[in-house]
């Protein structure tokens, strides 16, 4: 099995990579959970700092993530994440007919203590996940046996919450038709994988100032 992360681009101060579904970003805790971007980006980088990784995507989350090779490049990065300068943009396969041709979700959610990292909808405790969305595509077909309708949804997510696009896809307040393969808010089976793909990433250099865009195609 190739361990080596596909390179989108790479200089002296980050890397985007396209990550695949079914790795970490990040690693976990446990030395079963080692392997991850990270790991394997600072074996490819190995003069990157300890601590490269910007922003994450679910394990099964595919698609872009950028990383700082420097502390000053990690810093003017989490600041343009923080300050919502970086642009995003998801293509997702939701299990359901969406009805509507675009809108914008905002709904308040926070985690579920008793289950985590389950994400429940809470309008006084919850924080606020802001998404647009518009649809693609509709197909009266679903992965498997089961014929089913789905519809392609691109998202664009205006906040960074935990889970936010998984839940504003799933919640009957959002979309009401759940990502799939989503183990925790479908019907997907854990090691399924899910149909979110990281698709587009935009930022401006920490050192030349230039705006960079990137593109990945969704695998599905």
């Amino acid at each position: 099995m190739n361990k080596e992360l596909e390179i989108i681009f790479a200089d002296q101060q980050l890397a985007v990579v396209n990550k695949p579904d079914g790795l970490l970003a990040v690693p976990g805790r446990g030395p079963d959970k080692q392997d991850s971007v990270v790991s394997r980006f600072k074996e490819q980088f190995p003069d990157a700092i300890d601590q490269p990784a910007v922003h994450r995507l679910d394990m099964a989350t595919s698609g872009l993530m950028v990383l700082a090779l420097t502390t000053a490049a990690h810093r003017h990065l989490s600041s343009q994440f923080s300050q919502r300068q970086v642009d995003k943009i998801y293509i997702a396969l939701l299990d359901g007919a969406v009805t509507e041709e675009s809108g914008e979700i905002e709904l308040r959610f926070r985690l579920d203590p008793e289950n985590r990292p389950y994400q429940v909808y809470d309008p006084v405790q919850g924080k606020v996940g802001i998404t647009r969305w518009r649809r693609l595509a509709f197909s009266g077909t679903l992965f498997g046996s089961e014929a089913r309708p789905n519809t392609r949804i691109e998202f664009t997510p205006l906040t960074g919450r935990t889970h936010q696009l998984r839940l504003h896809a799933a919640h009957p307040l959002g979309l009401g038709c759940p990502i799939i393969g989503d183990s925790l808010y479908g019907s997907g089976k854990m090691g399924d994988p899910m149909y979110l793909h990281a698709t587009r990433l935009a930022f401006t250099h920490p050192l030349s100032k230039e705006r960079l865009e990137f593109y990945s195609p969704p695998p599905f």
